[in-house]
């Protein structure tokens, strides 16, 4: 039987869990501050976002709107890439230490 109380005690595992929310948190705000400054640039520029690049159809609205679908894949990019480089090794250590 799994002991969840020694799991919860383990010093690994508080890392794991410090690292992993620490991150999240960063990584949620960042988003959070991109996606929200883009929203309050559609409310308050709109005509800025209207300004045409080039001599084309396209607006400067369209990159930027682009550019933070982009950025959540990147941000998601980077929490995976640290979970599977560094959380995992932990998780590992967390299990062989308190196997029954």
């Amino acid at each position: 039987m799994i002991n969840l109380a020694r799991i919860e005690r383990d010093p690994n595992y508080q890392e794991l869990v410090r690292r992993r929310s620490s991150l999240g948190w960063r990584l949620s705000l960042i988003m959070l501050v991109v996606y929200f400054g883009f929203i309050l640039l559609v409310a308050y520029a709109p005509k800025f976002l209207g300004t045409p690049l080039g001599s084309g159809v396209m607006t400067i609205g369209i990159p930027i709107g682009l550019s933070v679908i982009v950025l959540a894949f990147v941000l998601t990019g980077i929490y995976v890439r640290q979970a599977n480089s560094s959380y995992d090794v932990l998780v590992r250590k967390i299990v062989e230490e308190n196997r029954p």
